[in-house]
């Protein structure tokens, strides 16, 4: 491999959505040829790696092969040109005719199998007097999610640390938590959140397995062709039909009908941000009601409200547009 290979590659790296350098002689990024995922923007599995003295391209959506060259070639033929142009100059054989047709092993990224929770006891499983199914009767979570989505785990650094080596370097005050696992489309978990019992802090901590993958919660559960809703918490979103959660992610990374439901919490700078950003890309949003004082979904449950009055009051506080451009001014000078 030539310094004039990653120079070229480089060059055209703008021209190839999500490129990323994934390790030594491996790139990774959409493929030009098939365009990947037309459902899904974050997909990216056209690879190029080395093999030998050269570099190549490979596709693993629509299985294309090519070498640099013809890489190059096909996503910007006079940087082609140059690029012939100046491995001439350097005495380096250029490689840029129809390749037969080669196998690649991708590089293997490790998948979490859906069993990663099976050490854990499910809510289900727990004596109804036991202080962690006490704890989550007493917040109102519908019991339909006591067996695949809500679990205990005894010793949370110990379990962390047998899937992710050190990640706590001690565990020294290890303890309890409610575990919430978070599963894609497919039902794998990547990554999960441990919420406390206790007075431990922080409150939440979610681990990541899939360093590649975005922190939303929901994805195993909604239908996506459908109208769907987007709440901040997990627990919280199990009060609403058709709901996920960003867990600590982005709403941008979300494509979709959907509606945003921010935490009522009028005083939050950071949360006002949210909100101005996510009206001004055109998203519908749930703007509180200045009578409810309870901060967030499972709040409201806990003070009486039912399922159907909170879907009620989210159907009658969604704005868009003009709409929500006022509604957010008035509500935020009431609450200023």
């Amino acid at each position: 491999m030539s310094y004039v290979d990653t120079k070229y590659l480089n060059l055209i790296s703008p021209m190839l959505p999500l490129f990323k350098k994934k390790g030594d002689n491996l790139w990774n990024f959409r493929c030009p040829y098939c365009g990947d995922s037309k459902k899904n923007r974050t997909k990216a599995r056209g690879f190029v790696f080395r093999k030998k003295n050269d570099l190549f391209f490979k596709c693993h959506n629509c299985s294309v092969g090519a070498s640099l060259g013809n890489l190059i070639k096909h996503v910007d033929l006079k940087t082609y040109e140059d690029y012939i142009l100046e491995r001439y100059r350097c005495g380096i054989e250029t490689k840029s005719s129809p390749q037969k047709e080669f196998k690649f092993d991708a590089p293997v990224f490790k998948k979490v199998k859906r069993d990663v929770f099976k050490s854990l006891r499910p809510i289900s499983k727990l004596a109804t007097t036991h202080p962690a199914r006490r704890l989550v009767g007493k917040r109102k979570i519908p019991e339909q999610f006591y067996s695949n989505d809500l679990f205990l785990c005894n010793a949370f650094f110990k379990f962390t640390n047998k899937l992710i080596p050190n990640k706590f370097p001690s565990l020294g005050g290890d303890h309890p938590r409610l575990m919430i696992p978070f599963r894609n489309e497919e039902g794998e978990i990547f990554a999960y959140q441990g919420r406390a019992f206790g007075s431990e802090t922080p409150k939440y901590i979610t681990i990541k397995l899939d360093e590649e993958a975005d922190k939303i919660y929901g994805l195993d559960r909604i239908d996506k062709n459908k109208h769907f809703y987007v709440c901040e918490g997990p627990l919280d979103s199990l009060f609403i039909d058709n709901c996920l959660a960003v867990g600590g992610s982005d709403f941008d990374k979300l494509e979709g009908d959907f509606t945003v439901i921010f935490d009522n919490e009028p005083r939050n700078k950071e949360i006002n941000k949210q909100i101005e950003k996510t009206i001004s890309q055109g998203r519908s949003i749930v703007i509180w009601p200045d009578s409810i004082e309870e901060k967030d979904i499972n709040d409201m449950i806990l003070s009486g409200m039912t399922k159907e009055e909170l879907k009620e009051i989210i159907t009658n506080n969604t704005f868009s547009g003009a709409s929500a451009q006022l509604r957010f001014a008035e509500w935020r000078k009431i609450n200023d």
